[in-house]
C-alpha cells in the first residue's frame, strides 16, 4: 500500500497536496491525516509527509505517529471530521456539501483488521449501553 491508494480518497488527495505545498492542515486536519494514512504508508515516510506541514516539524510529526500508533486510533467518521473542520482554518474536508465525501470508510480499502477492530468496538459500545439499559 502507499501514497497513491491514499490518493483514491479525495480528502486525502487534498490533504496530500496540501502537506506537498507546505501548508498547515490544522491539529485535527493532522490527527485525520495519521489515523488514515498510517494503514496505508509506513511510520518513517507518514512522519516525512506530515513533517511538510509549515506548523509542524519531524519531532512533532513522530511524536503524533507514535501517539496515534500506541493507542491505536481508528480512522474518524465522517460526521467526527466534520466537526472538528469547525474548530480550524483548514478545511479537512473540501467538499462538506456533498454527504457522500469524506467518508473515509467508503473512498478507501482499509486492512481487514481495521474494520474487525471498529466492529468490535460498536460491539462492546452497542453491549455497555444495553447492560446499563437493564439495570
Amino acid at each position: 500500500m502507499a501514497v497513491d491508494d491514499l490518493r483514491q480518497s479525495p480528502m486525502m488527495a487534498h490533504l496530500l497536496d496540501a502537506l506537498e505545498r507546505g501548508e498547515d492542515i490544522g491539529h485535527h486536519g493532522r490527527f485525520t491525516f495519521v489515523t488514515i494514512a498510517r494503514h496505508f504508508v509506513g511510520e518513517k515516510e507518514l512522519v516525512a509527509l506530515l513533517a511538510n506541514d509549515k506548523d509542524n516539524d519531524e519531532a512533532k510529526a513522530g511524536a503524533l505517529v507514535e501517539q496515534v500508533v500506541a493507542r491505536g486510533y481508528n480512522p474518524p467518521r465522517r460526521e467526527r471530521i466534520l466537526e472538528w473542520q469547525q474548530d480550524q482554518e483548514f478545511p479537512i474536508c473540501p467538499t462538506p456539501e456533498d454527504p457522500d465525501s469524506c467518508n473515509p470508510y467508503r473512498e478507501l480499502n482499509f486492512p481487514d483488521e481495521v474494520i474487525s477492530s471498529i466492529e468490535e468496538y460498536r460491539e462492546h459500545k452497542f453491549e455497555a449501553h444495553h447492560d446499563t439499559d437493564n439495570s
